[in-house]
């Protein structure tokens, strides 16, 4: 069988970025209101009660500086694995974050939450993804090969 780890590289690049880019995106009502069909949070508020929730044991104040950089991150890191820019330190940063929430889920909600939704798995794809040498299909590599000439 063919090596295919361009195209499987290409394939968890694209899902992690879209998971982090839609998990992001909900928090500031892109994908409609609260309340809308397939919208989790809609609107910052929303997503400040289950923030506060998730990261219990720091002051509403401090949660909410935390639940931006991560938000920020998300959206960030979701950009950067799609566009193929910085791969390797996005792949990185995005699982440190998504072990850290899912690290978080554990303590607020126990062990089966961040394992419904994958938390952990999605970690664990972005830590995987830093470890590929060549990201085929990605700004990195056309830079790559520019830089070379």
């Amino acid at each position: 069988m063919k090596n295919n780890t361009s195209f499987f590289q290409l394939y968890l690049r694209i899902a992690l970025a879209a998971s982090y880019l839609c998990a992001g995106l909900d928090r500031f009502g892109v994908w409609g209101p609260n309340g809308a069909s397939r919208v989790t949070w809609g609107d910052w508020k929303h997503f400040m009660v289950y923030a506060n929730k998730v990261i219990f044991f720091l002051p509403e104040g401090l949660a909410e500086i935390f639940a931006a950089v991560a938000s920020g991150s998300e959206i960030i890191f979701g950009v950067l694995l799609i566009i193929g820019l910085w791969t390797r330190w996005a792949a990185i940063g995005s699982g440190i974050l998504t072990l850290l929430f899912a690290l978080c889920m554990t303590f607020a909600f126990g062990i089966q939450a961040p394992l419904n939704y994958s938390v952990f798995t999605a970690s664990a794809g972005s830590f995987l993804l830093s470890t590929i040498p060549v990201y085929k299909w990605s700004l990195d590599s056309f830079l790559n090969k520019k830089s070379q000439k």
